[in-house]
């Protein structure tokens, strides 16, 4: 494939067409979200805090299975791009059957050691009996949710966003119109409460994996008849995938275990200051998801691009992802800085909480080109092999800057909340700064000759 063959006009429509698609799904899942939880909130507080407990669980789970799902995006653009259908089917095959694999161990763990785990909380014996309940019926979902992100992965590396935002869309409505049936009850079913709201979960995962399977089958050229080249997994093969993926796993477990001690921190302000940084999250992430979808357009091109030799193409894809990032970056941070006040008011009507989380969103609005920018970076290093630099560059940014700087200036200075939200913003300074060096260093675009040889002895252990 030849780079000059492509014109901008074509690049522009191949990274929107993925781009739309994963902002609305975001968007959709975080909705759905939020539906699922006021019908939650309204069984009582104890389901409500029971369902935070057992996500934080879930979340931990959930980033073991989206590293294997990364890594196997990487390694299905770089077949993808090589035109190598059998690799491209045997990678995806091996991926599946990992995902699986992880997912049986993580149930099986659930389910005799769920109140064990979630004792560690230290919550009262209510909270971790409705926790365990719903933990342990969740944990029935795992391979389904295993799956789905493991095809989501697939469809990515192949530059389709759309089949997973298809399967997600199902996956939530499913989730809504159960969960209200059964946790109030209708049409002759009984009200189950919060067992209900995990039966609903569980219900909608299966469905949208099985869903999932049979797009992966119908949709995907030439992969059908592959699948059955093996149905074992190849140690190799599976090692690839991981020593791709689980860096970014652990970027994730880094980030919930951050989350635990800068909620510590902000509590220590008041229950309004918290609430105010929940809100302030809600409304950023909506901005963010944009440029989460430019990283993951980063992967699976640059990825192709290394697949088919063609870095001059890669680097085309990259002019015009920079363009994208910056262009939602700098729209979402002027909105966010103007105008915080009318977006927090559209949260709540509570003045104090407006005032506090006006404040974080203007850090974060500053925040939003540098922060949107080391997602690109990484996400473009990633698509070429290089997966390790941007879990040191997080580990820095977190461990290093923020959590040291928070609990510093919370229990040490006893500074202003304000010097929190600062922190925060310096944390994302600092990891822009790494990601921007490294990627500077690595110069994939004049050095690809230098990495693709180590890239492809790891595709081609695909025999």
């Amino acid at each position: 494939m030849e780079a000059q063959a492509i014109s901008d006009k074509a690049i522009k429509k191949k990274i929107l067409s993925m781009v739309i698609p994963i902002t609305a799904e975001n968007i959709l899942q975080m909705t759905a979200g939020l539906v699922s939880m006021a019908m939650v909130g309204r069984i009582s507080a104890v389901a409500v805090g029971a369902i935070g407990l057992s996500n934080v669980i879930m979340r931990l789970i959930w980033a073991v299975f989206k590293g294997i799902s990364i890594g196997t995006t990487i390694l299905v653009a770089q077949s993808y791009g090589a035109g190598n259908v059998k690799k491209l089917a045997r990678v995806s095959v091996q991926g599946i059957l990992l995902s699986i694999a992880f997912a049986s161990l993580f149930l099986v763990l659930l389910l005799v050691s769920s109140e064990q785990v979630l004792e560690i909380f230290g919550a009262g014996p209510e909270l971790i009996t409705n926790a365990t309940l719903y933990t342990r019926i969740l944990s029935f979902s795992l391979p389904a949710t295993a799956a789905i992100l493991i095809v989501s992965g697939i469809f990515q590396g192949m530059g389709d966003a759309k089949t997973p935002m298809l399967i997600v869309g199902v996956l939530n409505i499913t989730n809504i119109i159960l969960s209200y049936v059964l946790i109030f009850g209708v049409v002759g079913i009984p009200a189950m409460g919060i067992q209900g709201a995990a039966i609903a979960y569980t219900i909608s995962y299966v469905i949208a994996a099985i869903m999932a399977f049979r797009f992966l089958l119908s949709k995907s050229k030439g992969l059908r008849g592959r699948i059955g080249l093996g149905v074992r997994i190849n140690i190799p093969e599976a090692f690839s995938i991981m020593r791709y993926g689980f860096p970014s796993s652990f970027e994730t477990i880094f980030w919930v275990g951050s989350s635990i001690f800068v909620t510590r921190a902000v509590l220590t302000y008041g229950e309004n200051a918290y609430a105010a940084y929940q809100l302030g999250m809600q409304a950023e992430a909506v901005s963010f998801m944009p440029a989460m979808g430019l990283a993951v357009c980063a992967t699976a091109f640059i990825g192709q691009s290394v697949g088919s030799k063609d870095m001059e193409l890669g680097r085309k894809y990259y002019k015009h992802l920079v363009k994208y990032t910056l262009m939602f970056s700098t729209i979402a941070g002027l909105i966010m800085a103007l105008f915080p006040g009318i977006i927090m008011g559209a949260l709540t009507n509570s003045r104090e909480l407006i005032g506090i989380g006006s404040a974080y969103l203007i850090v974060m609005g500053i925040s939003q080109i540098p922060q949107n920018m080391t997602g690109l970076y990484n996400g473009t290093l990633k698509g070429a092999g290089y997966v390790n630099m941007p879990l040191v560059i997080i580990t820095v940014g977190i461990w290093l800057v923020r959590i040291p700087g928070v609990l510093a200036a919370t229990f040490l200075f006893k500074a202003d909340l304000i010097w929190i939200w600062a922190i925060m913003g310096m944390d994302l300074f600092v990891r822009y700064i790494l990601a921007y060096a490294n990627f500077r260093q690595k110069n994939i675009f004049k050095n690809g000759d230098n990495f693709q040889n180590q890239i492809f002895e790891d595709i081609s252990q695909v025999k």
